[in-house]
């Protein structure tokens, strides 16, 4: 029997209702629906498993009930078992996760008719380097974000790519974006839109102190490293969101494209630049 799993957002009043239903819907077309433990404290008589342990479980879909924040939550997860995820929208924007909850059973019709595409997203490789030696690494579908903790005060960056010197400046911090990521927080800080499937990273000093520093796109395969040169209080590292890494004065965060790539599941022809209109209001007079 094919597996679906199911993850949800917490706190989100549409589950209770919602989830019940859905996994009667899967069950009665032969798939054996995998909770998260949010949504296993919604419903019985249905598997419940952590979000690291679900790939393990080899399921056909993994089906994300929440926001953009929830989908890349897990996409890392999933991204390493190459699970199409299917993203139904319980938040704000939505720009990941484009289903409609009114249209959540037709769209899975379509899935289970082959009415659908594969949207493979690429994604970032970050690493931290301290004193020559590698602490951690990191994979990102969205941003890696270098910034200070205290907004008080700015830090003192450089940024290098392929060994070559591109920039030393003084900002709150830096974005190193996905063209996924391109419409996240880099947009929100003046950066470019790029189309998802351009193999390339945007550079994007957040509140630099010069009027003449903008963002920059730099090829997909080059190794960009930022280095943290000074810091009043804490340097964090914060790749999509999620939990911070603590940086030391010194460290060298290295980006670069991920070996990994997240597929989203696409139903609609509507493509990247309706998202736009209708999300971002793209275009409008």
């Amino acid at each position: 029997m094919s597996r679906v799993a199911i993850v949800c957002r917490p706190h989100k009043e549409e589950i209770p209702r919602l989830l019940p239903e859905l996994i009667g819907w899967l069950k009665q077309r032969g798939y054996e629906p995998i909770v998260d433990p949010v949504g296993g404290a919604c419903t019985t008589g249905v598997q419940v498993a952590e979000h690291a342990e679900m790939p393990s479980h080899n399921p056909e879909l993994v089906i994300v009930l929440g926001g953009d924040g929830t989908l890349l939550s897990i996409a890392r997860i999933f991204a390493e078992s190459g699970t199409p995820i299917l993203g139904v929208n319980l938040g704000y924007l939505g720009f990941l996760t484009e289903i409609r909850l009114s249209d959540l059973y037709t769209t899975l019709d379509g899935w289970c008719g082959n009415c659908h595409s594969i949207d493979e997203r690429s994604m970032l490789h970050v690493e931290v380097w301290r004193d020559g030696k590698l602490c951690s690494s990191h994979e990102g579908l969205n941003e890696a974000v270098i910034s200070k903790a205290d907004m008080a005060r700015m830090g003192d960056f450089s940024v290098v790519l392929d060994g070559k010197p591109v920039a030393h400046f003084r900002a709150d911090g830096v974005i190193v974006s996905t063209p996924t990521g391109s419409t996240a927080y880099t947009l929100a800080a003046n950066g470019p839109i790029l189309t998802p499937n351009v193999n390339a990273m945007v550079v994007t000093p957040i509140c630099p102190h010069l009027l003449t520093l903008r963002p920059i796109v730099v090829p997909g395969d080059a190794v960009l490293t930022v280095a943290v040169e000074a810091m009043p209080t804490q340097a964090l590292l914060i790749v999509d969101g999620q939990k911070p890494v603590d940086l030391e004065i010194g460290d060298e965060v290295r980006c670069g494209r991920s070996l990994l790539t997240v597929k989203l599941v696409r139903i609609s022809d509507s493509g990247f630049f309706e998202a736009l209109r209708s999300k971002l209001s793209w275009g409008e007079q």
